[in-house]
């Protein structure tokens, strides 16, 4: 049997590859290789939320499928993304019912997305990270800020001139419009003043 390596998510950045789609980043635990994995819209903002700990107003399609299979006692016991073609990951996720265990063959977006709510572990082979893997080189040696830090300052530097009734009133908006990379700052900005969210 092929020895499996667990990963841990990182996080979702827009893609530098495909217009209009996101990038999940997924790493090795226990080393330096992450894998970019191309992901649509809707599932990146359901792996945000998750990594972000926002509530919803009304339940994803991710968190109705955990709602379900706990109400029907069935456990997502991990996640392998064991095969990867033209770019393209498969992966496979492991239920268990108390009586038998059941592979099911899942789109990896969706499986990485249930797999946060449940807090199962993710797997892929050395192959695929051998394949796919990079090393994201640190950033030390230039002194210049990207883009993205540029807005992050700007959102930041926005939010502390507003207070927290008003920070409260555009995260509920935010979270209604379904803006959830918008809303993950404001929770932020909330945090630091020491509100409870």
């Amino acid at each position: 049997m092929e020895k499996r390596i667990p990963l841990k998510v990182y996080g979702i950045t827009i893609s530098q590859v495909e217009t209009g789609a996101y990038a999940l980043i997924l790493g090795e635990i226990d080393g330096p290789r992450k894998i970019p994995i191309i992901v649509g819209t809707p599932e990146a903002q359901s792996i945000v939320i998750q990594l972000e700990h926002i509530t919803p107003r009304r339940p994803l399609t991710h968190d109705l499928f955990q709602t379900f299979s706990q109400a029907f006692g069935i456990r997502l016991l991990e996640v392998y993304i064991y095969k990867m073609v033209a770019g393209v990951f498969y992966a496979e996720m492991l239920f268990d019912n108390g009586e038998r265990q059941v592979k099911i063959d899942s789109r990896t977006s969706d499986a990485i997305a249930v797999a946060l709510r449940v807090g199962c572990p993710i797997y892929t082979t050395e192959l695929i990270l051998q394949e796919a893997g990079v090393i994201i080189e640190g950033r030390e040696d230039s002194n210049e800020p990207t883009e993205e830090e540029e807005d992050e300052t700007t959102a930041v530097q926005q939010f502390q001139s507003l207070s927290t009734e008003e920070l409260n009133k555009r995260l509920q908006e935010a979270i209604d419009d379904e803006n959830y990379e918008y809303a993950s700052k404001i929770r932020d900005e909330l945090k630091k003043r020491g509100e409870n969210i």
